[in-house]
């Protein structure tokens, strides 16, 4: 261990996402050391592609809104299994958040009178998404990486977290490599925030970014943390399906609450077809109608393409298998057709929506502006993850905090679009309030040498490996592919208990493959060794996902079966949670949901 350089924290923060750099910032205002560390480069966090907005109930264009109406809207998406706490706390804290991103130096999209400009977006009542553009998530990068530099927080970049070290049950800090000379490095820390974001690399069509490899919430399981309705992945509705070289980047929204409509292959609106009971009174029938609520009209009822993301996916995958698809595999969105109601139609989408417009020349060399997009449903979000605390986001493990995608309980079944952005925000902020708290609160750490010395020799194995055998082992790449393939067949949108117990067998083959991989050359950026090591983060949230899944015999949010299309009143009171058992071996149990104060339920029952 007397090899490694030892880097000392008070608070270390794993990430440096929207999430990340809000609890940086919150740590070190409380005036503790902080270390930021992140496996890319810094500014390049999964955040900037949140393009529509952050949700705030702060009344802009609409003054019915307020917080008792977006946390309504937050327990209804997510069909109840919520963490009431947090959804509560979310509503309410949620303007003072966009205000401090504002009184940092964020240009926001602004309403004539000057206030900050807020949209429409799917399974939200009124307006409420303050927005730069469709760039937002790069507007609020950009605020927080200058005020966190300002602070004089140490930013380490392009390292990766192997493991998380413990001082008995505490968390004493994580072990590292750096990505460009493939040095080990011990990072010493009194708390740590956990804020990886998400896991999207665990299936074959995703938004996400290589980064996205469930790491966070990987490390905190073999921590010892417990995990929380991992069965709720987010499909969302639309990214792109052509050419293949850019399949399942997301395409904003934004699209959609500025008037994009899908079609199928016959050009018809399909969406119409299939309104859910309990948002027929919200929803219009009316196209004209539905028009006019995405310009702002009060008085009108927003369109079908605003239902919630995982109601719209299925919808568009229902098109697909009937044959009414697109030529290659997905439907039609059309903001094209608005040049029927506005006279400058072209300026007007290139005003509202300029990365998409560049992202479709540039990429499809397809012009919004004229011609429908072609898109389908990818890979986008997890709504399940590590168990915290609703107040302070402190997991089960002593010093081990989580905020943003990485943790669970804010978005339970399914996550309303724009809800992301103001989570970092909120619970950013309070997981480095709360980290601070702590390390202040309790004594040094110490680090264990033999924790150290077997965690980078797990992590070298793969090269021993490669010498050994020569030619002859199977690399990273395809035990990588074949389990991305597998979860999207057999875990995906549509699922069936006999396709997931097969999927949880192959996972169980895929484990015994990976620890067998091996990787060639040296440690210097070597992509294949970064393969080997991202596997156990994979295949360990895939098989919480699986496992989660098969459990809950039920329809809700993000979790479809075919084989149980219905809600189940009995799962809709409990969480699948998912630990790490003395022996090694996964572990699942279901846990009923707090009993909620009768003030939250009195404002569900108003809202309703």
């Amino acid at each position: 261990m007397s090899n490694y350089e030892t880097i000392e924290y008070d608070v270390l923060v794993i990430g440096a996402g929207g999430a990340g750099l809000r609890a940086a910032i919150e740590a070190s205002a409380a005036g503790v050391k902080v270390g930021l560390v992140c496996k890319s480069l810094l500014g390049k966090a999964h955040t900037v592609m949140a393009e529509g907005g952050m949700a705030a109930a702060m009344g802009n264009v609409d003054d019915r809104d307020n917080w008792r109406v977006h946390f309504a809207d937050t327990m209804r998406g997510g069909q109840y299994v919520n963490n009431w706490r947090m959804a509560e706390l979310h509503a309410k804290e949620a303007p003072a958040r966009v205000h401090d991103l504002e009184a940092w130096g964020a240009v926001f999209d602004r309403t004539k009178d000057g206030k900050i400009l807020q949209r429409n977006f799917g399974g939200h009542r009124y307006p409420r998404l303050a927005h730069v553009g469709d760039r937002t998530g790069l507007e609020l990068i950009r605020t927080l990486q200058d005020r966190g530099v300002h602070q004089g927080i140490g930013v380490h970049m392009e390292q990766t977290i192997v493991t998380l070290l413990k001082d008995g049950d505490r968390v004493s800090g994580a072990l590292a490599y750096d990505r460009e000379r493939g040095r080990f490095r011990i990072f010493k820390s009194k708390a740590v925030v956990v804020a990886t974001g998400g896991l999207g690399r665990a299936y074959k069509i995703t938004s996400n970014s290589w980064e996205g490899t469930g790491d966070g919430v990987s490390l905190a399981y073999h921590a010892g943390a417990e995990l929380l309705d991992m069965e709720f992945i987010q499909f969302h509705p639309t990214g792109m399906v052509w050419p293949p070289s850019v399949m399942g980047l997301l395409v904003t929204e934004a699209v959609r609450g500025e008037g994009g409509v899908l079609r199928n292959k016959e050009g018809k609106r399909f969406m119409f077809d299939d309104i859910p009971d309990n948002y027929k009174s919200q929803t219009s029938t009316d196209p004209e109608e539905g028009w006019r609520y995405t310009q702002g009209d009060k008085s009108a009822r927003r369109p079908p393409e605003l239902l919630t993301r995982d109601h719209v996916a299925r919808c568009i995958m229902r098109e697909v298998k009937a044959g009414r698809g697109s030529p290659h595999g997905g439907v039609f969105l059309d903001i094209a057709w608005i040049k029927e109601k506005i006279a400058n139609a072209p300026e007007h989408i290139k005003k509202k929506l300029p990365s998409m417009y560049h992202q479709f020349m540039q990429l499809a060399n397809l012009d919004i502006t004229k011609e429908p997009m072609e898109i389908g449903p990818t890979t986008h979000y997890a709504m399940g993850g590590i168990r915290v605390n609703g107040d302070s986001q402190m997991s089960n493990v002593p010093g081990l905090f989580a905020a943003g995608e990485c943790a669970a309980g804010l978005n339970g079944a399914n996550r309303l679009g724009g809800n992301s952005l103001s989570d970092l925000l909120v619970f950013g902020k309070r997981a480095g309030e709360y980290a601070a708290k702590y390390a202040k609160e309790n004594p040094a750490v110490e680090i264990s040498s033999d924790e150290v010395e077997a965690a980078s020799r797990e992590a070298l194995a793969p090269f021993d490996r490669g010498a050994e055998r020569g030619g002859s082992a199977e690399g990273p790449y395809q035990v990588q592919y074949e389990l991305q393939d597998m979860m999207q067949a057999l875990v995906g949108i549509v699922r069936r208990e006999d396709e997931m117990t097969a999927a949880l067998e192959g996972i169980g083959k895929l484990s015994k493959r990976a620890a067998e991989v091996a990787v060639y050359g040296h440690r210097e950026y070597n992509p294949g060794w970064h393969t080997a090591i991202d596997l156990k983060h994979l295949l360990t949230v895939s098989e919480a996902i699986t496992r989660s899944a098969l459990e809950r015999k039920e329809s809700r949010g993000g979790h479809f079966r075919e084989d149980y299309e219905a809600k189940d009143p009995a799962f809709g009171a409990v969480n699948m949670v998912v630990w790490k058992g003395p022996d090694g071996a996964m572990q699942l149990r279901r846990e009923a949901i707090p009993e909620m104060p009768e003030e939250l339920k009195q404002i569900i029952e108003e809202m309703k």
